[in-house]
């Protein structure tokens, strides 16, 4: 999966994509993962947000959400 290809896909129908690991809640043995995906096609109050032990389970959460809401991207 090329998470770089499915962030600029998002990025070019308006969705801004942040995905972080933070070292804190690494440390602590809690879920590191972040994905948040927001911006004008999506309404005010819809953010598609997750946090998880890794890179793949926030894929995993947040990409069928986004289908969802009618954004396409590579498998």
């Amino acid at each position: 999966m090329d998470v770089v290809a499915i962030m600029e896909a998002l990025a070019e129908q308006g969705v801004t994509v942040l995905f972080k690991v933070d070292a804190e809640r690494l440390a602590e043995r809690r879920k590191p993962w972040t994905f948040v995906a927001s911006g004008t096609p999506l309404r005010e109050d819809v953010l598609v947000r997750t946090d998880a032990a890794s890179m793949e389970q926030c894929l995993a959460t947040c990409l069928p959400r986004l289908r969802e809401l009618g954004f396409s991207f590579p498998e």
